[in-house]
């Protein structure tokens, strides 16, 4: 039999044991809730439908080519629709900046046909080389939280940008390298949706080589670097459809900041300037921007 002081004793035991198991569920469930990001609610559930119901489409090296290419196809489309009917769709024709111009549908095949003979030929080769030189990392089991998403994709285009507004300039400024390589894409004076991509071989590869490394190199998650991809795509083609529309990024982004179809237009028309494909600011720095005048679209001779 227990004593009075030993019942007590223990049972005092026995409910600061239950208390301490409790407080210790509830501490280990609040530092849950505290460690548990924005990535858990809006990201971990895509990511884990991806990663477990696709890991062989998105682990397969190809994976990002097709994102880039069907992107191109995806948001270059519409804008070819627009220039094929003209003035046929007012809403969007005022907003096109060389009137003038108009791409046929000739061209635009010539073009399309041209990135797409590039792909097969010469992209899809180097991803198979590639894909031995640098095998695939197995797939994070975590997703990202929406800020390292978003800082991530934010800095790979910061870099991406960086890295081809010197190259660019290089390629303008040494007479060799802008007619072996960059003239290419400067066969037409007013670029359309489909020319996004109209790259030589040597600039196509090397565009490629900065997509693929730039989320290496940031250490960034791989549905940031997809993620950046279509981004990315979305802000070329819509520097090169020829129309300045009202939700264009250059009439969102405040402050100047970004350059978008309005300085790239000018660049095709005018090649010694606006040298940045998104962003403005090393254009400024560096003293090679060109504004735009809205009201007098200059026009020179040339192809198309």
């Amino acid at each position: 039999m227990l004593s009075m002081s030993q019942f007590d004793s223990k049972h005092l035991g026995s409910s600061s044991c239950i208390r301490a198991h409790k407080m210790w569920n509830k501490s280990m469930v609040l530092k849950f809730l505290r460690t548990k990001s924005s990535s858990d609610v809006l990201l971990q559930p895509t990511w884990d439908h991806i990663r477990l119901h696709h890991h062989s489409t998105v682990s397969s090296p190809f994976f990002p080519v097709l994102i880039a290419f069907c992107s191109y196809l995806s948001f270059s489309l519409p804008f070819a629709i627009i220039d094929l009917l003209g003035e046929k769709l007012p809403f969007f024709y005022r907003y096109k900046i060389q009137k003038e111009r108009q791409p046929t549908v000739g061209l635009m095949a010539t073009c399309l046909c041209q990135v797409v003979y590039k792909y097969v030929v010469f992209v899809i080769p180097a991803v198979v080389v590639n894909s031995f030189v640098m095998p695939s990392s197995p797939l994070h089991t975590r997703a990202p939280s929406v800020l390292e998403l978003a800082t991530g994709v934010l800095g790979c285009l910061l870099l991406f940008d960086f890295q081809y507004y010197l190259w660019h300039l290089v390629h303008h400024k040494n007479r060799y390298l802008y007619r072996s390589v960059h003239s290419y894409h400067h066969s037409y004076t007013a670029p359309f949706s489909w020319t996004t991509q109209h790259l030589s071989v040597v600039e196509m590869m090397t565009v490629g080589f900065w997509i693929q490394t730039n989320p290496l190199l940031l250490a960034c998650h791989p549905l940031t670097g997809w993620t950046c991809i279509i981004i990315g795509t979305w802000m070329s083609v819509e520097g090169h459809v020829g129309y300045e529309m009202p939700w264009a990024l250059n009439n969102i982004i405040p402050l100047g900041l970004y350059g978008g179809t309005p300085a790239h237009d000018m660049h095709h028309q005018k090649p010694h300037s606006n040298f940045a494909p998104f962003f403005s600011h090393w254009d400024k720095i560096c003293g090679t921007a060109i504004s735009v005048d809205r009201d007098t679209r200059l026009v020179q001779k040339g192809n198309f």
